[in-house]
């Protein structure tokens, strides 16, 4: 085999390596559940100081 041919087999390798692990990421990144905090209630004042 040429030269040529060798790199680019191997270069095809790696884009379709790295498009597959980008696919998995953008997979992950959307299944992950996002929470928020709770809003605290109205009658506790924590954040007054010195009341």
């Amino acid at each position: 085999m040429s030269t040529i041919m060798i790199v680019s087999m191997i270069s095809f390798v790696v884009v379709i390596l790295v498009l597959v692990l980008s696919l998995i990421t953008i997979k992950k990144g959307y299944a992950y559940k996002h929470q928020i905090d709770p809003l605290p209630e109205e009658g506790n004042d924590n954040n007054e100081k010195g009341t």
